[in-house]
């Protein structure tokens, strides 16, 4: 009976033109807009939440990232660890920049919120086309994928984004000249990093994608390994704000541990494919 069923729903699937299959589309995308805007709306709401508590939390000293880093230097004899934050003022220089600020700031506040729904949808509107086999296994992969992107976007906020405002934010030319940011091109740089960091973090599944389409093999990625390990401390280098070889590790070593782990699912859907083959 399940079979009949299965059989039946493709059937019905391959019957639908393609103004039907727009028309889900639009459907779809149609709830995805809905969500973020609930979503964004919510989070405009709060507004003492997501700038006092979030956004400018990383100005602070009290922030949690700054003060497990000055206990690890006192415990390492690393007084550079103990990053002050505070040297450089925030300024609003546009009549609606505060107001521009945060409405930037509660969209990227809403997709972020909204991913997990956002991706299930996508999945929904997917599921139809493929086979019983790519649905098992495919399962799980909107769960993995929004915990990716989670993972990229708390790297970013505590240990990416307060290292770099540091390093940005006290970096001078001269003592002549003081740094006095202004708030959207702060907040634009939080937004931004935490974005690019999330996307980052999805990268075990775009290389298992492109290996199960044969674009990319384990011996290629083997192959500019230490390319890899390279750029990713030229990377750390740059936006850590101290010269001590224990701040740049903090960044360098999770991006690097995301290569390998993409490596090692890179090597077990080649592994697969090869089997299948043979």
């Amino acid at each position: 009976m399940m079979k009949e069923s299965l059989s039946t729903g493709s059937d019905e699937q391959k019957e639908m033109t393609f103004w039907e299959h727009l028309d889900e589309l639009r459907g779809t995308l149609w709830r995805v807009l809905i969500a973020i805007v609930v979503t964004s709306v919510a989070a405009f709401a709060f507004k003492d939440v997501l700038f006092d508590d979030i956004i400018l939390a990383p100005k602070s000293k009290t922030f949690i990232t700054y003060q497990v880093f000055c206990k690890l230097g006192e415990w390492l004899s690393l007084p550079s660890l103990c990053i002050d934050p505070s040297q450089f003022q925030l300024i609003n220089i546009n009549l609606a920049g505060q107001f521009t600020s945060h409405m930037n700031i509660s969209l990227v506040a809403g997709l972020i919120l909204a991913i997990p729904y956002v991706l299930w949808e996508l999945w929904r509107f997917i599921k139809p086309g493929l086979n019983e086999k790519e649905i098992r296994s495919s399962r799980g992969a909107v769960t993995v994928i929004s915990l990716l992107f989670i993972m990229g976007v708390l790297f970013s906020y505590f240990i990416v984004a307060p290292l770099m405002i540091n390093f940005l934010g006290g970096y001078t030319v001269s003592s002549a000249v003081s740094n006095q940011i202004a708030l959207t091109s702060y907040v634009s740089s939080i937004t931004l990093m935490t974005l690019l960091m999330g996307i980052l973090f999805e990268l075990p599944v775009l290389v298992l994608f492109l290996t199960k389409i044969g674009i990319i093999t384990p011996k290629y990625l083997r192959k500019y390994r230490k390319h890899t390990m390279i750029g990713i401390l030229i990377v750390a280098g740059i936006i850590t704000p101290s010269p001590d070889i224990f701040s740049q590790m903090v960044v360098a070593i999770p991006l690097y541990a995301l290569f390998e782990l993409s490596l090692a699912i890179s090597g077990r859907m080649y592994r697969k494919k090869q089997e299948l083959a043979g």
